[in-house]
C-alpha cells in the first residue's frame, strides 16, 4: 500500500479490501516472485501474508518490496521450522530485484523518481541467487532502444541484484 505522503503529492489511504489497480499489479509480481522461489509442494495447504507498506516513495517501490518481501517470507518460514512445522525452510532459493534505466544516454541503478521520471529506457528486473530471471518488465519510454542498451542493463541489474542477494543473506543469518 502506498500511504499517504509516502508521495511528493498526498496519496489517498487505501480503501479496506478494494487496493488500486497499480497496489494489484504490485501484489501480484511480489506474489510471483516469492512463488518463484517456494517449494509449493512442501509449503502445501498454507497461505502467507506479507504486508509491505511504502513510507516513502522514490522509485524503485515495487523492487524494494520484493527484496524485503523475500526476507520476511524467510523469517515467517523459519518461524514454522522453529515451531516444529517443516524440517527445512520451504525456499528452493533467494529472489531480489532492482531497477535500471538509460537516462540521458547513462546506465543507472536503482533510479530515483526524478531519474526514473527522464529515462528513455526503464526495466525492473527480478532474480534468484540462481543467476535466473523470475521476471522482465522493460519499457522503452521515449524510443526504441538497441540489443547492446538492453544487455548493458541486463548486467547493471545483475550486479546490483548480486549485492542486494548479499545484504539479504547477512540479514536472515541474523534470524
Amino acid at each position: 500500500a502506498m500511504l499517504p505522503r509516502s508521495t511528493i503529492s498526498r496519496t489517498s489511504r487505501p480503501q479496506e479490501g478494494r487496493p488500486t489497480g497499480r497496489s494489484s499489479e504490485i501484489q501480484r509480481l511480489i506474489g510471483r516472485s516469492l512463488r518463484a522461489v517456494t517449494d509449493m509442494a512442501l509449503l502445501g495447504e498454507r497461505t502467507i501474508l506479507i504486508d509491505c507498506d511504502v513510507l516513502q516513495a522514490d522509485g524503485g517501490t515495487r523492487t524494494a518490496a520484493i527484496t524485503g518481501s523475500y526476507v520476511a517470507l524467510y523469517q515467517a518460514l523459519l518461524n514454522l521450522v522453529r515451531n516444529g512445522v517443516f524440517e527445512v525452510v520451504p525456499l528452493k532459493s533467494s529472489v531480489a530485484a532492482i531497477s535500471v534505466g538509460l537516462v540521458d544516454k547513462a546506465m543507472m541503478l536503482d533510479m530515483c523518481y526524478e531519474e526514473d521520471a527522464r529515462a528513455q529506457v526503464d526495466f525492473n528486473v527480478v532474480m534468484t541467487d540462481r543467476g535466473e530471471y523470475v521476471e522482465l518488465q522493460g519499457t522503452a519510454e521515449k524510443g526504441p532502444f538497441s540489443q547492446d542498451n538492453m544487455d548493458g542493463l541486463l548486467t547493471l541489474a545483475r550486479q546490483g541484484i548480486g549485492y542486494l542477494l548479499n545484504v539479504q543473506r547477512e540479514a536472515v543469518r541474523a534470524l
